[in-house]
């Protein structure tokens, strides 16, 4: 007689952290069961991921949903406000699912936050991780958070840009010094972190974080050097920068970075002043992936939106 897998959940198994947490799951002999908001999608897992819609309108629905399931992964929320996906609905939806899997029965929320997040944040993406966090403290089911800052690998937005520009323009714009610091983590590494918390006990708060800590100028060299490019660097202000980048975004039919994340980033809110728990270092990843690394732009709004 075979034996019974046990079921967790993860919401967005197919997006990009989702999809490595859910990676290592299967590896592990776990079923898994994904919410997600593109249930048509196609997806390299099959038939190994059962797929429900993620309705969070439709409490009786959701509540079904989790039921039957051990572990929680959490990766959704959104990076800025469009249309009708906004932090406040983010906010309201997550506490939503809180709420749902403490009735479904819920052994363990593992929440994918942020780094740095603050209920006195003028920030709002940084506020409303905050208040996430807050209404799972106060659920009462047993927790894990992992606060990432950067988060780099082969399917990452950020990274694999800036080395768009810098291959594609002759100038890159960085704003004021950069000077303030990133510490970025290896998706794998954050999807290790949060498996092995799903198997804890116990509450957990963790800052995930990389070995290596870069000057945003430095990240821009490194990433430049490694794959041949020779933009000329040029230092603007926040808002000039935020102009550029809404033209160039007009261009290639995406939003390339928020006033509020160009804010974040210059506040030093990506990097931790805890002890790195992520093993992978940038440098090295970058060195053996430089090839293809920036050969195509990865548009947000392509991915989440269309």
């Amino acid at each position: 007689m075979s034996e019974i897998q046990e079921l967790d959940i993860v919401t967005g198994a197919f997006g990009y952290t989702g999809k490595s947490i859910t990676r290592r799951l299967l590896d592990a002999g776990r079923r898994i069961r994904t919410i997600t908001g593109h249930p048509e999608r196609a997806n390299g897992f099959g038939k190994q991921v059962e797929i429900a819609p993620m309705d969070f309108s439709d409490r009786a629905e959701l509540v079904r949903s989790l039921r039957g399931a051990s572990v929680l992964y959490n990766t959704y929320w959104v990076r800025f406000n469009h249309g009708r996906a906004t932090f406040d609905e983010a906010v309201a939806n997550s506490r939503a699912l809180i709420l749902a899997a403490k009735e479904a029965g819920i052994r363990k929320i593992v929440h994918v936050s942020i780094a740095n997040p603050s209920l006195d944040s003028r920030l709002p993406y940084y506020a409303g991780k905050a208040l996430v966090e807050k209404a799972i403290f106060d659920s009462g089911l047993s927790y894990a958070i992992l606060r990432p800052t950067v988060i780099f690998g082969p399917e990452d937005i950020l990274i694999n840009n800036i080395a768009w520009f810098t291959r594609h323009l002759p100038v890159f714009a960085i704003p004021r010094s950069g000077q303030y610091q990133l510490q970025p983590i290896f998706v794998e590494d954050l999807a290790g972190l949060a498996v092995a918390a799903g198997r804890s006990e116990g509450n957990q708060e963790l800052d995930a974080v990389g070995p290596e800590i870069f000057t945003f100028e430095d990240l821009v060299t490194h990433i430049a050097e490694a794959i041949g490019a020779t933009p000329k660097l040029i230092h603007v202000s926040p808002r000039s920068a935020l102009r550029m980048l809404q033209i160039v975004g007009r261009i290639v039919g995406d939003v390339i970075l928020t006033a509020e994340e160009i804010e974040g980033l210059m506040a030093n809110l990506l990097i931790s002043k805890c002890p790195a728990t992520g093993k992978t270092r940038f440098s090295d990843w970058l060195a053996q992936n430089a090839r293809i690394l920036g050969t195509r732009y990865v548009s947000e709004l392509r991915r989440h939106y269309q």
